[in-house]
């Protein structure tokens, strides 16, 4: 999907971001591996990746942030 045809976040969702960098020296199932360590223990997510002419991978994670409402205490 490029970047045009995303559909905007419903009201109300925050993201957060996280840039990542690996160099060419590390393959791509090193680079999996520890991508998929950060989704399972940290709740990230894979926004983009993009893979320089040196090799170099630079890699955006996201996840949500859940905001707690405040609960509504009504005094009688």
């Amino acid at each position: 999907m490029s970047r045009a045809q995303r559909r905007p976040p419903a009201p109300g969702v925050e993201w957060e971001f996280e840039r990542v960098t690996f160099s060419r020296e590390y393959s791509r199932n090193v680079v999996r591996k520890l991508l998929v360590e950060r989704a399972e223990h940290g709740g990230w997510e894979l926004d983009r990746v993009r893979i320089g002419p040196d090799g170099t991978r630079r890699v955006v994670l996201r996840r949500k942030i859940i905001r707690q409402a405040r609960p509504f205490f009504s005094y009688v």
